[in-house]
């Protein structure tokens, strides 16, 4: 990831070290409670609706490099059951961990000389502006990850029927006849050879008369 560009102070995202200073080993701790940015989560699936308070627990450490960051995020997320498509809430707890740099790096903390892949390096590669850093990128992956791909609203939840839609967990009873196809086709041919039959029947009884009547 390139250089971030022009961070505020003000966004509640953005977090300065100037107190924490650069002296490798000096460790700092923070708390702060924010309001989610939108789309916090695996969109159309589940995640924190916006606007909802994520608390950060975070612990900031120097080293040479620059700083490294552990914390937790925790927070109420929303979404459906694939299973029975109902309302589902979950306490979410995500945990991470990231170092942003300080833009000299490479000066500070390794070797000129070692080898390293730069282009990967920049794209991965996290940075300090001015002291500050921006978790917000750290915090979407942290979230993603936590949460379930395919989130049910309870471990055994029956679903849906197949057949018409209604929801199992309601109606633990409920079941259609199953019909076999090949049965039911034969019971269609069948009904159409009693048809016939009858017509045929009905045919032959007018003429019958007429011979009686003369």
């Amino acid at each position: 990831m390139a250089l971030n560009a022009r961070l505020d102070h003000r966004n509640p995202l953005v977090f300065d070290t100037h107190e924490l200073g650069r002296r490798p080993g000096a460790m700092q701790r923070l708390t702060r409670t924010i309001d989610a940015p939108v789309d916090l989560g695996i969109q159309g699936v589940i995640g924190v609706p916006e606007g909802a308070p994520v608390e950060l627990d975070l612990r900031l450490e120097s080293v040479m490099e620059g700083v490294l960051v552990t914390g937790t995020a925790r927070a109420s997320a929303k979404g459906e059951c694939v299973r029975c498509l109902e309302p589902l809430e979950q306490v979410l707890e995500a945990d991470f961990q990231e170092m942003f740099s300080y833009p000299d790096a490479d000066d500070r903390g390794r070797p000129k000389a070692e080898p390293v892949d730069d282009a990967e390096d920049d794209e991965d590669t996290l940075f300090l502006e001015d002291g500050l850093f921006d978790l917000e990128p750290v915090l979407r992956d942290a979230v993603v990850l936590a949460l379930p791909m395919q989130p049910v609203c309870q471990d055994d939840c029956l679903g849906l029927c197949s057949e018409c839609g209604a929801r199992l967990a309601d109606d633990p009873d409920h079941h259609h006849d199953a019909v076999d196809i090949r049965w039911a086709a034969l019971q269609g041919l069948a009904g159409s050879l009693e048809d016939g039959e009858k017509d045929e029947l009905s045919g032959a009884e007018p003429g019958v008369d007429e011979k009686q009547e003369k």
